[in-house]
């Protein structure tokens, strides 16, 4: 009688063991990047490419929206594009100037640089 509950017990680790260990693999498949999809950085405009993340990341509320105190106003086209010459809307999202952008969170994930990256560098183009 002992022995069945010892083996009862036994069996039943194994199974908790498989099981979690199934869940940690589905685990790191959702939340790691594939590394065979490439960032797709050719043929970037503002409107479908740029202006997206710009609204997410940048011209939100108490951020670079219309009438802040920043002075930025990142809504429009022109607004984004004011800093490009400069250099300094490159060396906030790099973090490689006195304003790391976004303000007080991580730097932005590689393709989104990249993305950023290649759009100023093929002249901002707006469609």
């Amino acid at each position: 009688m002992y022995s069945k509950w010892i083996n009862t017990l036994c069996l039943s680790a194994c199974v908790v063991m498989l099981l979690g260990s199934c869940y940690q693999k589905n685990r790191e498949q959702l939340f790691t990047k594939d590394p065979n999809v490439e960032c797709d950085t050719t043929n970037l405009s503002f409107k479908d490419d740029i202006k997206p993340i710009i609204d997410s990341k940048c011209a939100t509320s108490g951020c670079h929206a219309e009438k802040l105190p920043s002075g930025y106003n990142f809504d429009t086209y022109e607004g984004v594009t004011l800093l490009i010459p400069s250099g300094r809307f490159m060396a906030s999202i790099n973090h490689t100037g006195p304003k790391p952008m976004p303000k007080d969170l991580p730097k932005l994930d590689e393709c989104t640089i990249a993305k950023i990256t290649a759009w100023v560098n093929a002249g901002a183009p707006e469609n």
